[in-house]
């Protein structure tokens, strides 16, 4: 192969970024990307898996396959973005480095620590945090895979304070709402209008991308299955969930701050009460937590149960003498089809009508795993996510790169979605101080 150009860097990539992403080659521009061939060796072993890891590995080896037409993977195949990308088998790490050769990762950083002693300006990728650590101790810059993450501690909040006179408050009290001129809102953004002069008087509107106004919120939308909120941001996120132009809301919030009993206090709502749509369909991930369905004893239904525990609980507490409106109970619903808990890895290639469906503990799906669900939404179809960014199972994910956050930010300037973060917890005294302090 010829001289590296000036200014061309080499990315090796470690198993775990194809397993999370299979476009993850064509990611670098016109750089070198450099796959150790024991990564080959590893995705082989995932691609007969029916799972996330088993598309992507098999997505992966296509991939791989097809860029042979365009050179040599030795000498360095052709990439569309004007890179190249090679297979090396590579060299052990020398004995000095104290590092066992023959652990799998550990060999796919030999392939990088030879290519940077040989002058290259290698990046060691992966989403191996450990990994990673090993990398920068060989003196090898690494890095996380980055293409789909957003920064956390920026994250789309849904809502903001704004303050303003005591004339444009009353002005919003008596018009209903308000036309903002030098604030950039997103569409179904909450603003809470503070009186600079008397904080406590103040007014609170969503707005309303296609009027360019701030509008009041509606009095018919502040009470869900007899559940009231307890905070203005459950008060705002009672206000999405409740309203059937926005189709996708994402709830985010730590332990005890309401946001899934919120999302089944509006789907009983909106599904036995109101009877806008067919049924409840609630769903959480499988997979990340360690093990599959598959390894628990009994049926689907009992395998499930053991999943869906925290589902149960709160249609329990729901259903109960304090909130139900009728004399439903949980299992009448779930045995009427009312209300139907399917596993995760079942939702692909369905195509999902006329339901309220909730996607529990989504922070621990990956932006691709999101993206295939929302696209099972079909007509009328409601699709809530709710997750805890800083309770992840996913050993790939943290709280910038998971699905939940991911799809939160990407899709907030769209009018048929809404998001809410929700920082008070509201479960108990205990509970409120367990998620403050430790």
């Amino acid at each position: 192969m010829a001289d590296e150009p000036q200014g061309v860097k080499t990315f090796v990539l470690d198993t775990n970024v194809l397993l999370h992403n299979a476009t993850a080659l064509t990611a670098f521009e016109d750089n070198e990307v450099v796959l150790p061939i024991r990564v080959l060796e590893e995705i082989d072993n995932f691609k007969t898996m029916n799972d996330e890891l088993g598309r992507n590995a098999r997505m992966a080896i296509r991939t791989i396959d097809g860029l042979r037409n365009g050179g040599n993977l030795k000498d360095g195949a052709r990439l569309e973005n004007g890179g190249t990308l090679r297979v090396i088998a590579g060299e052990p790490l020398p004995d000095e480095l104290g590092l066992d050769p023959t652990e799998p990762d550990n060999r796919i950083l030999g392939v990088a620590y030879h290519l940077a002693q040989s002058g290259k300006r290698v990046i060691f990728i992966s989403k191996d945090i450990n990994a990673r650590v090993k990398s920068d101790a060989l003196g090898i810059v690494a890095q996380d895979f980055e293409r789909e993450k957003v920064r956390f501690d920026e994250l789309f909040k849904g809502w903001r304070t704004l303050s303003v006179d005591k004339e444009v408050v009353d002005g919003f009290y008596a018009n209903k709402y308000w036309e903002p001129r030098d604030e950039k809102l997103e569409p179904n953004e909450f603003v809470v209008l503070e009186d600079n002069g008397n904080p406590k008087h103040t007014g609170v509107g969503r707005f309303d991308g296609k009027q360019g106004r701030v509008i009041g919120l509606s009095s018919d939308r502040n009470v869900a299955w007899n559940v009231r909120a307890r905070s203005k941001e459950q008060r705002m996120a009672i206000e999405l969930l409740l309203d059937d132009d926005v189709k996708m809301v994402t709830l985010v919030g730590q332990a005890g701050t309401g946001k899934t009993l919120l999302a089944l206090a509006a789907a009983l709502q909106r599904v036995v009460q109101d009877q806008r749509y067919e049924k409840i369909l609630v769903t959480r991930p499988i997979m990340p937590l360690g093990r599959d369905i598959g390894y628990l004893p009994g049926s689907m239904e009992d395998k499930l149960s053991h999943w869906m525990q925290p589902i149960f609980d709160n249609l329990k507490f729901l259903l109960s003498g304090r909130f139900r409106p009728g004399n439903e109970t949980a299992d009448d619903l779930l045995n009427t089809g009312t209300v139907e808990l399917e596993a995760l890895t079942y939702i692909r290639g369905r195509s999902i009508a006329g339901q309220f469906i909730i996607v529990d503990e989504a922070q621990n799906l990956t932006p691709h795993e999101v993206k295939t669900i929302v696209s099972r939404a079909g007509e009328d179809t409601k699709l809530v996510l709710t997750g805890d960014p800083y309770q992840i199972d996913n050993p790939y994910l943290d709280s910038s790169s998971n699905g939940l956050t991911y799809s939160a930010d990407r899709l907030k300037s769209s009018d048929i979605t809404g998001h809410m973060t929700l920082t008070r917890s509201e479960r108990s005294p205990l509970a409120s101080l367990a998620a403050e302090r430790l």
